[in-house]
């Protein structure tokens, strides 16, 4: 069995691929499976990612969202982002299909390995 970390450091690791659409989005199983590699994340009616993540302040929360932002911009796959003092929400999935795709759950690993990283979370 291979630790949830380690999972996280593979889909951390992946490239998104564009996705031009005429492929079914993730459902059922296969989600789920793609949803135990990245905690804390939600599976918003099979449709949609979301997390939120905590900051001591809003400088911490504005400089996560802008290295976010620049994963987001190197990958051409970008999730909406929420700023407020001290916390951050990011919401993805695949406009193209309509749902999830596994690009999305590579957008999310990489968040948290930012978060983890870089982030000096409250």
């Amino acid at each position: 069995m291979v630790e949830k970390g380690a999972i996280m450091s593979d889909l951390a690791g992946k490239t998104c691929v564009p996705c031009r659409g005429g492929v079914p989005p993730l459902k059922g199983g296969e989600l789920e499976s793609y949803l135990k590699q990245v905690e804390g994340w939600s599976a918003i009616d099979e449709h949609h990612l979301h997390k939120a993540f905590k900051f001591p302040d809003f400088r911490q929360a504005l400089d996560f969202v802008n290295r976010v932002g620049s994963i987001a911009e190197q990958q051409g796959h970008h999730p909406d982002i929420l700023l407020t003092w001290g916390k951050v929400e990011i919401t993805v999935w695949t406009h193209a299909i309509g749902g999830l795709t596994e690009s999305d759950f590579i957008i999310a690993a990489k968040a948290d390995q930012v978060y983890r990283a870089e982030a000096k979370p409250a």
